[in-house]
Order: C-alpha cells, then structure tokens, then sequence
C-alpha cells in the first residue's frame, strides 16, 4: 500500500457539500498536480467531520490541523505555506475561542476532545466510497470472528451482556430483541435499518450513511447471523440523496468482496440487503408503519400488542434497529461486552433495563455556537455538553430550554444543566432520549410558541388513523394558537392538560402517546410564560407578533436602513433624524428589528420593553470562530 506524508481530509458531508467543498476538493486536486505533490499529498474525500457549522472543512493530517469555511481561492496559498513550507495557515484554521494556543489542532479544539467516538469510530478518517479504507481500520472484522469462532446463540449473549439499547428512540435491549425474533416461529425472519430519520434539527443517522456506510452493513450481517436471517432491508428518507447513494455503492462493493450474498467467507452463511426508499411520512419512523411502507402499504401503524419480532415484515418474525443502534455491533464484537458497559450509567448486572451504557450520538442544533455531530458517554451532563462541546450560546446570550428527543421530546429548562443525559433521567424530567436530537434556546426563544412549533409539525406528520391523535392534536393547536394570540384563558391549560393525558393513554402508535411532550414539558417548566400570555397579554420573550409592537427609541442615527427594508412602506424619517413607525401600518414583521445596526428597536409586550436587539452579523467574524 502506498504511504503519504500528508493526507488532505476534505470532508463530504451534506452539510460541507452544500458549501461547495467538491470545489474546494478539485482546487486541492488541481494544486497538488500543478506543485508535483502528487506522490507526496492525498486528497481524501471523507463523510460528515461533525463540526457542520464551520464547512466546508478540510483536516490535514497527520498534523491534525484543522481549516474551516475554506473556499477554492484559499487552496493555493495553503498548499504551498503548508503543504511546501511547512508553515501552518493560522487565519484559516479554527482558533479555540478561549484559548491561546499557538498552532491549534483538533485536540485542542473542546468540540473534539470532549467526545468519545464508538459508532463514529471512523468519522473523518476514510472514505466511504472506498470499502478498503473500512477494512484497514478492523471493517468486517468482527464479521469474520463471529462467522469462524462464535455460534449464533455466542453472539446474542454478547450483545445482551452489553446492554446495548436500541438508539432510535424506544432504548429496548437489542440482544433481547435479537432473542426473542429468533425464537419466534415462521420463516422466513428479517432484519431491518430504521434510517427513517424525521425529526427536525436531526442528522444523526444521516451522517453516519454518509460517513460509514460499511459499519451499518457489518453491524446488520452480524445480526442477521446471529437471528438466522438471510435477507435484510435498509429503509431511507427520500430526502437523503447522498446517503442513499453511499449505502449503493457500499452493497456492491460488500458484495464484491464477499461480505454480502451467497456463501459469505465460505461459511455457509447467505446474507443480503436490498434498500427501500421512504417518501418522507415521520410516522413511518415507527416499525411497524415503517415495515407497512416497505411491503408497498400505506405507511399506517398497527396495535402494539402484536409484537414485530414475532409478526412483522410480511407477518414474519422481523428485528428493527436503528443506524446507530447496527453501528455499535461490529465494536462489541471487538471489544467486548465488558469494554462497552465500563461506558455510562447503570447497573445491568440482573437487568438489562438498568441502565445506559456505551455512548450516544446527538446532532446540537438552534441557538449553539457548535452546532454539529456529537458522541459522547451516556451520563455526560447536559451543561457539559452544551457548554464544553457545544461552546455556549451565541452572543453571550443565557440558555433558557434544550429540546431532546425530537416531536415526541420534551423541554429541559436550565435549572436541569446538571441532568445526566440517559434513558432514565430523561424519561423522569419530562423528555426522552429519543433518536438524538437536540435543539438548544435562548432567552429570545418563547415557549409557548416551540411547543405551538412541535404540534404544527405533529398535526401534518399524523397518520389519522386513531381518534386520539389526530383530534388530540387538533385540539392542542387550536387551544396554543389562542393562547399566542392573546385570547386565551386559565381554563384552556386545564383543557390541555385533559387532552394530552388522553392522547397518552388512548392513541394507537408512539407517536401519538408522545405527541403531548413538548407542550405538558413547557407547562411544567415555564408556566409563567403560558400565564404572561393570558393574564398579562405579553411575551416575555418577545416573539408572538400578536403581542408585541415595534417602537424606534432616542438612540436612532437616522441612517436609513430600517425605512428602506420596511415591506409595509411604515418607517417614516429623515437621514440623521430620529424614525418613527406607524403602528397602523406596521405587521410585526421585526425587518426593522433585524437590519437596525444599533441599539434602536424597541419591542413592547404587555406594556413593557422586551429587548432582544440583533446586530447584523459581518460575514468575516466567522474566521476566528463558528
């Protein structure tokens, strides 16, 4: 094999694509060409880095320097100050804010040196269009050690002595699961990838495609051996393009080298994926709607009593699991069952219901600094990680709630920072796991209208199929717009309150039972923002439009900009001259709020200033952090 002395690491991800990094890729290309580096320098195309907001990134190693928000017109001057002379570009690099480092590398940088990398074992470091990159990190190893050392029934008690469980949301056992579907009478049995992945501020699954195909594939054909199955399905978004693709050109590649279809290794073994494509249904997130939409039916979900283990995929025995949840197979079969309960919370020495072990996948997502892809040990407090890897909230401004969980979550408020992030303590403080979703915000954030946020999503994503559900949810907007509105009552919590205990005990699916979260979470922790929006007639956090008016304070410098971007024609003044606005023609839009480059906008609820004024932000700021 070819040795490099240095490896450009461009990565691929939705995120860094959507920023031209294929450019910045084919600048890197042209370069090295022209310098002659060609047998010195490779350009690797990687998946998902994880640090999304910083893209299109580039990680040379094994300097491990990392460049952020590159554009084609830096590559010259950083090949050859760093890649000819040795001299580390420091403008384009990402500096830690709050520290002084004189050539930071990744290691410095809190977003990477808080995280423990298991399903993300390989992010950044190969190709995922190249299935030899996998195997020169262990890939398929752990396929080959079950298959020549290990009986199926070996390999379900390992998994079931790891107390892995499931990371799409439900957190059952997986060996359990694994158990229960190969006892299961009929055949043939199946094996499925939830890579369903509908909730908003989400990418957790999607990145790990793109990134790792191979360990997704490794981590179902170990299940598949150990459950007795031959033929498996990956079920993903429509709206996933790339890692669709990706997961193509891996099954060819898998099959090509005998890792997937007849005889694998000379084992006697057969074992195939094919790949179903979603059209985007959030409920089809749930199995058994999900296995109605890969049989071709109406994504539409059934009684839980009946049990998909025993009667799922074409009324046989089917074992679902998540991207994540097959991600973490391979490594347990490497490290060990020991190794992996060492990591998190818990005792699952009698039950494996006990605790949460292994580590956790989150995409950070709303009002963060880091907004990106984390892995983290389960147990790591939500401060930690808001804070340490997330890097805090914008502008200095405080933290007010951390949505998990996604629809079906719940709000954390900040007086819970310190809350181990795990199954149960979680589930106690009004939330859920759920798939790894995390939506951070600040004081400008209003409750009342994130709660109203999540219902609206919920009303389109319901399936109608059960009453509960689909009125339930009905309800909940009606009741939360009239609240935002200024029309509502103290009576209407209570008939909230009533209706969210129905949809829980009465509705069909999951979706249903756990659609009343983030309105009963914001009810619990900031009523008195629900009572401010009844009694008073304001929003504290300034955002309902039909509660709040705009009003141009004494610090006006008359420079124009608020009267010129006004859609309405509502700003009057004169250049150097205090504005007005005309409260007649004003919508609330808040253009004016936005573009004002000082302190000049008030915003009045209630009778009260409510001040959450923001500057327009120079493009260039980004270069010394994201």
């Amino acid at each position: 094999m070819k040795t490099y002395r240095a490896n450009v690491m461009i990565c691929a991800g939705t995120a860094c694509v959507s920023n031209h990094s294929l450019d910045v890729r084919k600048a890197f290309e042209e370069e090295i060409k022209k310098r002659d580096l060609e047998d010195e320098v490779q350009v690797v195309t990687t998946g998902c880095n994880g640090f999304c907001g910083a893209g299109p990134i580039v990680v040379i190693q094994p300097d491990g320097i990392f460049y952020q928000f590159l554009k084609p017109k830096d590559v010259p001057y950083l090949v050859e100050e760093h890649l000819l002379k040795g001299r580390p570009v420091k403008k384009l690099m990402y500096v830690p804010p709050e520290e002084e480092v004189p050539i930071p590398k990744m290691n410095d940088i809190n977003f990477f040196s808080g995280q423990m990398l298991v399903a993300l074992r390989n992010r950044g470091m190969i190709d995922p269009e190249k299935i030899d990159d996998y195997i020169a990190r262990d890939g398929y190893s752990a396929l080959v050690k079950v298959l020549t050392t290990k009986t199926p029934d070996e390999v379900i008690e390992e998994i079931k002595a790891s107390a892995l469980r499931g990371r799409g949301g439900g957190g059952f056992p997986a060996g359990i699961k694994w158990e229960t579907c190969k006892r299961a009478e009929g055949e043939p049995k199946y094996v499925i990838c939830n890579a369903d992945e509908g909730d908003p501020g989400a990418f957790m699954d999607r990145s790990i495609i793109e990134g790792d195909p191979h360990s997704v594939l490794e981590g179902m054909a170990i299940g598949a051996y150990a459950i007795g199955v031959s033929q498996g399905y990956i079920y993903v978004r429509m709206e996933y393009p790339l890692a669709i693709e990706r997961f193509k050109i891996a099954l060819k590649q898998a099959r090509e080298y005998g890792l997937l279809g007849k005889n694998i290794l000379d084992t006697g073994f057969d074992f195939d994926v094919d790949i179903r494509r979603g059209a985007g249904a959030f409920v089809c997130g749930e199995s058994t709607a999900l296995m109605a939409s890969v049989e071709g039916r109406i994504g539409e979900p059934r009684a839980k009593y009946i049990h998909t283990v025993e009667h799922g995929l074409w009324n046989r025995p089917t074992c679902l699991n998540n991207v994540e949840t097959w991600a973490n197979v391979p490594v347990i079969i490497l490290q060990g069952a020991e190794w992996f309960t060492s990591i998190g919370t818990g005792d699952v020495s009698e039950n494996p219901w006990g605790g949460s072990k292994g580590t956790k996948v989150f995409s950070l997502a709303g009002k963060i600094n880091n907004t990106g892809l984390v892995e983290v040990p389960m147990g790591i407090t939500l401060r930690k990680l808001v804070y340490d890897v997330g890097g805090g909230i914008p502008k200095g401004r405080k933290f007010k709630a951390v949505q998990t969980g996604g629809p079906s979550g719940g709000f954390i408020p900040e007086e819970l920072l310190d809350l181990q992030v795990d199954f149960e303590q979680l589930d106690a403080a009004g939330s859920i796991m759920g798939s790894g979703g995390m939506v951070i915000m600040d004081e400008s954030n209003c409750m009342v209208s994130m709660a109203l946020y999540f219902i609206e999503f919920l009303v389109g994503e319901s399936c109608g199929k059960c009453t509960p559900c689909r009125e339930g949810l009905r309800q909940l907007r009606y009741f939360l717009k009239k609240i935002i509105n200024g029309e509502g009552t103290v009576e209407d919590l209570e008939e909230i309150e009533i209706i969210s205990e129905t949809m829980q005990k009465a509705s069909l699916c999951g979706l249903g039972k756990s659609a009343p979260n983030p309105v009963l979470s914001t009810l619990k922790y900031f009523r008195d923002e629900y009572i401010a929006h009844i009694e008073q007639k304001k929003c504290p956090a300034g955002s309902c439009r039909a509660l709040i008016k705009y009003e141009i304070n004494e610090s006006c410098i008359g420079c124009l900009l608020c009267k010129k971007q006004c859609p309405e024609n509502a700003i009057s003044g004169e250049s150097k001259k205090l504005h007005i606005i005309d409260q007649d023609k004003c919508t609330n839009c808040g253009v004016c709020f936005s573009v004002c480059p000082v302190d000049s906008i008030d915003i009045i609820s209630g009778g009260e200033i409510v001040y959450h004024h923001e500057a327009l932000e120079v493009e260039n700021d980004k270069e010394t952090s994201v």
